[in-house]
């Protein structure tokens, strides 16, 4: 992890919070990671601001699951409301949870939408894209599944298989192939075709093992491959590489949905529709709910063979956060500010590309944006130590980010939606100056 918590360089951390890293690794294990060499204790939220213990606010320019903003008044109200009258498992009637569906399905592509498609709901992405697995398997009768060199899918055991950014400790399942991110910043303006044949010969290659075509998976950003989103439209010739190999394609929404690329999806720029929509905790504004669309033809046979029950998916409480994310995003013209907002920081990161030759490339839709570190233009070499160093002094000037990509150097810039002028500006700013 490029910016993760080394007790060794740990050189800011008072005795009480050195005391709650140390309490956190005796009773949580090994296996979970802190960002930057000073952890946070935070403990409150406003809006795109963070505050930690000691009052000092930071901008979160990172933490898309509360995408309309920290703490939102009206999807408070509505989780506190529901929750003092009802909530209960999944298999009783509720105007709420449907209420939703179908303010859900009227936001898609006509062959998803209302009167059309199918809405079933999970608690998190990583049991909506495995359910979408499970259906896609069932519909086609095949197992072999495509995705990026590093995408990330999911904590479960079926995704993690498929999910490369994991690391080497968590071994691809024999029935999955991975093909190069569509990075147009080193592939030129060949790379949509080449992407395409990529996804073609990965499932051509799962064909000669014997492994029967079932799904392409990507998140239409690309997120964790480096924020790849250009040229708007690459992605329905890769959708229709997967389909001639009699594969679905699945549009993993998690990150780029509700909002964040100046449309509703991220799968919009591209022309593409998706067979099946997964989606993530964006939906409730980091109150865990998730869950998929689907084309009504492909959940016959998963439908008649299977019974779906997730005992609180899709429960009163958050469905009811849910649609209030749907009421806040359309009230408050949330996707235009990504698109007005994202423009602003572009150009604003590209003018600082002017000044600073670190900055090899700019690149993003809406308020998903990468901007990528290199060691020299011509070579385009990662500038990985760098930017690790700039992540970590951004977070000192109060400003939080991450970053991705094969060699970690590139800047992933997620902030809430409701991301002002001024607060992109005090971003910039803080980056030049550290840079």
């Amino acid at each position: 992890m490029i910016n993760a918590f080394d007790p060794a360089a740990a050189t800011a951390l008072s005795p009480r919070e050195r005391a709650m890293v140390e309490r956190r690794q005796r009773l949580l294990g090994p296996a979970y990671r802190l960002f930057y060499e000073n952890p946070l204790h935070l403990v409150r939220g406003e809006g795109a601001w963070l505050f930690d213990a000691e009052g000092r606010r930071y901008l979160d320019c990172y933490n898309n699951v509360a995408s309309l903003g920290h703490a939102h008044p009206r999807v408070v109200e509505a989780i506190a409301a529901q929750a003092a009258r009802l909530n209960t498992h999944t298999r009783y009637l509720h105007d709420t949870v449907l209420d939703l569906a179908e303010a859900l399905l009227a936001t898609l592509p006509p062959a998803l939408g209302p009167g059309t498609g199918h809405v079933m709901f999970t608690c998190t992405g990583s049991e909506a894209n495995d359910l979408a697995l499970r259906i896609a398997r069932a519909h086609t009768g095949g197992e072999g599944i495509v995705v990026t060199a590093l995408a990330y899918h999911g904590v479960t055991a079926s995704l993690a298989e498929l999910s490369p950014s994991l690391g080497e400790g968590v071994p691809l399942g024999r029935h999955v192939a991975t093909v190069p991110a569509p990075d147009a910043y080193r592939g030129g303006p060949d790379m949509p075709a080449r992407f395409a044949a990529d996804i073609a010969a990965a499932f051509a290659g799962l064909a000669r093992h014997g492994i029967r075509p079932c799904a392409l998976l990507v998140d239409t950003m690309f997120t964790s491959d480096g924020v790849f989103p250009d040229p708007a439209g690459f992605l329905a010739e890769a959708a229709a590489a997967a389909r001639a190999a009699g594969a679905l394609f699945i549009a993993d929404e998690v990150q780029p949905g509700f909002g964040r690329t100046g449309g509703m999806w991220g799968f919009e720029r591209h022309g593409a529709e998706p067979d099946i929509v997964t989606m993530g905790k964006p939906m409730g504004n980091g109150h865990p709910v998730a869950g998929l669309a689907i084309r009504p033809e492909l959940l016959e046979r998963f439908g008649s063979r299977a019974r779906y029950f997730n005992t609180f998916g899709g429960n009163p409480v958050s469905a009811a956060a849910a649609l209030a994310v749907l009421h806040v995003l359309r009230d408050e013209a949330l996707p235009a500010n990504a698109a007005t907002i994202g423009t602003r920081l572009l150009a604003g990161l590209r003018s600082l590309a002017t000044r600073h030759e670190i900055l090899g490339d700019v690149r993003g839709a809406g308020l998903s944006i990468g901007a990528e570190l290199v060691q020299d233009l011509a070579t385009k070499e990662p500038a990985t130590a760098e930017t690790t160093r700039i992540v970590n002094a951004l977070r000192e000037r109060g400003v939080l980010i991450s970053a991705s990509g094969p060699g970690a150097n590139i800047l992933k810039i997620r902030p809430p939606l409701c991301l002002s002028a001024e607060q992109a500006d005090l971003f910039l700013d803080t980056l030049d100056a550290v840079l």
